[in-house]
C-alpha cells in the first residue's frame, strides 16, 4: 500500500478538473483486490493496484475516485479512448437490435460490412479475404491453420522475444518470457525461433539493419534445423510488442520477404498490437514498404470489444466449408463497435498518432537527458518505449508514475511502454511527460512493487 501527499495535475480539455491522487490503493480498491484474490486465477498478473471504475477519453477513474492519465490504454486496446460517444452509441443501438446470430452459420450485415472495410485497407495488392475472431491469439491460430493448409507444410518460424498469444499454437510461437511457456509442453512441433534484430538507437546505438539475423535464419535455422520446403510460414511482429517495442529494420523485413519468395513460404505480419493506426499508418509493416501474405489484427480494432481478424491474400484461401469457424466471433455488437472504430481512425486518429508520437518521443528524450539509468528511447507513432538499465529500475519508475497518476506498463526485459489512446492531444502528452519526469528519480532507488507485470 502507498500513502502519499495528494498530487494534482491538469491535462487539457479532456481533464475538465484537476485529478487527485491520494491513498493508493484506497479502501474500496483494497476490498476489491481482496475479493479478486480469493477467486481469480493466480496466473493473472497485475502491474500495480489499479481498480478501475470508469473511463473517459484518456482518463481512468478508480473505485476510490482517483483519476489517472492512461498511457497504457488497456494494452493498446482503447484506441479511440475510453467510452468514445460514437462507439458507445453504435454498441447501444446494435444491442437493441441483434446481439448474436453465429455468423459462422448464417449471414449478418455488420459482419459483412466489417470484413469489407478490413479488406479495403489490407496491405496487399491482391484482393483480400477476412476471417473474424474473438481475440488476437485466435487470429494467430487461424493464420497457422491457413498457412499449413494452403502450403501443405508443417513448419512455422517465429522470432526470439516475440509474443503471439497464449493458446497452444500461438504459445508455440511466443518467445517473450519463459514463464509464459514453462510447464505447458510439449508445444506445437516443428516450430523454431530465429534471432530478432533488437536495435537501440538513442544512447547505445547497438544493432544494425538485421543482416546478421537474416544470415542466422538462412544458415542455421533453414540450413540445419528445418528444410525450407517444410516451412509453411514465417511469423513476425513488425514492431515487437511484449518483447520491448523493438521495430524491425526495413531491410530485415525486406530480407524476410525475399526468403519467403525464394522458398514458397508465407510471410505473416502479426499486427495485433502495432496495427489499426497506432504507428500513424494502418499497419506498421507499411513503413517498410513490404507486402505480407497474411496479417493478424486485434487489440485496437473495436475500442475494447472482443474482436480480432486474420486477413490474407485471396489466393491463399484454399480451404473449404467447415475447415475453420467460430461461434461468437464477429458478433453484431462487436462489429458495430469495430465499424465505429475504423471510422474514427480513418477520420484523423491515425494521423494524430503520428504527430503525437513524435511529440511524445522527443519529450521523453528530453526528460531522460542526464538520467544514466535510461539506456534507450524508441518508437514509431504512439508505440514508444523507454528502456532502463534493469527491470528493477523500470518497475520502480512504473510504480512511481502510478502513484503520481500516470498509467504505463513494462514490456521486454526492462522497458516501459507508452501506448495511449490514439486521440491524445498535446496537453495529455505534456502532462504525461511532466509526471514521467517526476517519477524518473525512482530509477535510482528501485524497489519492488506489488507484482511484476505479466505481458
Amino acid at each position: 500500500m502507498t500513502t502519499q501527499t495528494p498530487r494534482r495535475a491538469t491535462a487539457g480539455s479532456r481533464l475538465a478538473a484537476p485529478y487527485l491522487i491520494t491513498e493508493l490503493p484506497g479502501p474500496r480498491a483494497r476490498a476489491l483486490i481482496e475479493r479478486d484474490q480469493r477467486v481469480a486465477s493466480p496466473s493473472l498478473t497485475r502491474a500495480y493496484p489499479l481498480a478501475a471504475a470508469r473511463g473517459e477519453g484518456y482518463v481512468v477513474t478508480d473505485v476510490d475516485g482517483n483519476r489517472f492519465l492512461d498511457f497504457a490504454a488497456g494494452i493498446a486496446v482503447a484506441s479511440t479512448g475510453h467510452a468514445h460517444p460514437e462507439v458507445v452509441d453504435a454498441i447501444r443501438r446494435q444491442a437493441g437490435e441483434l446481439i448474436h446470430i453465429a455468423a459462422t452459420d448464417f449471414y449478418e450485415p455488420r459482419y459483412v460490412e466489417f470484413m469489407e472495410r478490413l479488406a479495403a485497407i489490407a496491405p496487399f495488392r491482391e484482393p483480400a479475404r477476412v476471417f473474424l475472431t474473438n481475440s488476437g491469439t485466435e487470429a494467430v491460430e487461424a493464420a497457422i491453420k491457413l498457412a499449413r493448409y494452403h502450403t501443405r507444410r508443417p513448419g512455422i518460424i517465429a522470432f526470439e522475444a516475440g509474443f503471439h498469444g497464449r493458446t497452444m499454437g500461438a504459445l508455440s510461437l511466443t518467445n517473450s518470457k519463459i514463464k509464459q511457456r514453462a510447464g505447458f509442453g510439449p508445444l506445437l512441433p516443428m516450430t523454431f525461433h530465429a534471432p530478432f534484430p533488437r536495435v537501440r538507437g538513442w544512447r547505445e546505438r547497438t544493432g544494425g539493419d538485421g543482416t546478421a539475423e537474416l544470415e542466422t535464419l538462412r544458415r542455421t535455422v533453414l540450413g540445419r534445423l528445418i528444410a525450407p520446403s517444410d516451412v509453411a510460414a514465417i511469423v513476425v511482429e513488425p514492431i515487437q510488442g511484449e518483447g520491448g517495442y523493438f521495430a524491425a529494420p526495413a531491410a530485415f523485413l525486406r530480407g524476410l520477404r525475399e526468403i519467403c519468395d525464394e522458398h514458397g513460404i508465407l510471410l505473416v505480419a502479426d499486427e495485433i498490437q502495432s496495427g489499426m493506426g497506432r504507428t500513424g499508418r494502418w499497419w506498421a509493416i507499411e513503413h517498410a514498404g513490404v507486402e505480407p501474405d497474411i496479417v493478424t489484427a486485434a487489440k485496437g480494432i473495436a475500442s475494447g470489444m472482443p474482436l480480432g481478424a486474420m486477413l490474407g491474400r485471396a489466393s491463399l484461401w484454399t480451404w473449404g466449408p467447415g475447415a475453420h469457424g467460430s461461434t461468437f466471433a464477429g458478433n453484431p455488437v462487436c462489429c458495430a463497435a469495430g465499424l465505429a472504430t475504423l471510422d474514427l481512425i480513418d477520420r484523423g486518429l491515425r494521423q494524430n498518432a503520428g504527430v503525437m508520437g513524435k511529440r511524445l518521443l522527443a519529450g521523453l528524450q528530453q526528460a531522460a537527458n542526464g538520467t544514466s539509468d535510461v539506456r534507450d528511447i524508441r518508437g514509431v507513432g504512439l508505440m514508444v518505449a523507454v528502456e532502463f538499465a534493469s527491470h528493477e529500475a523500470a518497475n520502480a519508475v512504473q510504480q512511481a508514475a502510478f502513484e503520481r497518476g500516470l498509467l504505463v506498463l513494462e514490456c521486454g526485459e526492462a522497458a516501459l511502454r507508452f501506448s495511449p489512446p490514439l486521440m491524445v492531444d498535446p496537453q495529455a502528452v505534456d502532462a504525461a511527460l511532466r509526471i514521467f519526469s517526476d517519477a524518473l528519480p525512482a530509477a535510482a532507488r528501485p524497489k519492488r512493487g506489488m507484482q511484476e507485470v505479466g505481458g
